[in-house]
């Protein structure tokens, strides 16, 4: 394995989670914008290069679902995301980690087709999950909180490799430090050479994605577009190849091809 190659973190979650704060916890300094300007359009993404410890990332801070479910404008908005990000992707090495950023509090609906989205849709469960749980400065011990919902993510079938229970907020000092040793020892531990190869998965991840994300359509509608034509205006994709994948996607192709 190539150690001199930046490792591809994926960051999801839901707005309001506070993933750019991770992102400049874990950098060491501010990168990344904490308003909520980045455009709300699911798989949208901001990337981040940043290094600590020695080590090289890039991070992919990613728009997740807001609702549960998807309504049809957001389903063909997400084909046009999901394409670049996957081509991206694909040229910086595969994904190495998934970084599921969420606010203490209960598991919602919204959470949980959000892991179903990225672990499931995205990657085919072959890339391992992280859990960083923010907004636990209250906590008096942080890690506390994992003990009493550790059972419900294996009940909600959220299983994850690792946790990390911290805060983002840096005006608590004292557990911003601590925060920030945690998360990058779990980045580390999880990303080590020796792990397993980043996921790749080309044109038949981005099939598969959007057949899943049907899934995720409120009411189960069926998209009644053809879609072909935002794969070449939007994606810039050869003609030929938008056809097959747009009818693959439309008619449950197998997933051989490519």
């Amino acid at each position: 394995m190539d150690t001199s190659r930046k490792k591809n973190i994926v960051l999801f979650g839901q707005a309001g989670a506070g993933k750019s704060s991770l992102v400049n916890l874990m950098a060491g300094k501010d990168v990344a914008a904490t308003s909520n300007d980045m455009e709300r359009c699911t798989l949208h993404w901001q990337q981040y290069n940043i290094g600590f410890d020695g080590e090289s990332y890039t991070v992919f801070d990613t728009v997740g679902l807001n609702e549960p479910q998807l309504e049809i404008t957001e389903y063909l908005d997400a084909v046009e995301n999901a394409y670049r990000l996957i081509q991206d992707l694909e040229a910086q090495g595969g994904i190495d980690l998934l970084l599921f950023c969420m606010r203490a509090g209960r598991l919602t609906d919204t959470l949980r087709s959000n892991y179903r989205l990225f672990h499931e849709f995205l990657c085919d469960k072959k890339v391992p999950v992280v859990v960083a749980v923010t907004y636990l400065e209250t906590e008096p011990v942080m890690e506390d909180w994992w003990g009493r919902n550790a059972k419900t993510f294996s009940s909600q079938q959220m299983d994850v490799v690792g946790h990390a229970c911290i805060t983002a907020k840096n005006n608590f000092q004292n557990l911003y430090e601590e925060s920030r040793v945690i998360i990058r020892n779990l980045v580390k531990q999880c990303t080590a050479d020796g792990q397993r190869q980043a996921w790749i998965g080309g044109n038949n991840m981005f099939v598969s994605l959007m057949r899943k994300l049907k899934q995720l359509l409120v009411g189960n509608s069926r998209v009644k577009k053809d879609i072909t034509p935002r794969l070449i205006r939007r994606c810039g994709m050869p003609p030929d190849l938008a056809k097959k994948l747009a009818k693959r996607i439309d008619k449950g192709a197998g997933e051989g091809a490519t």
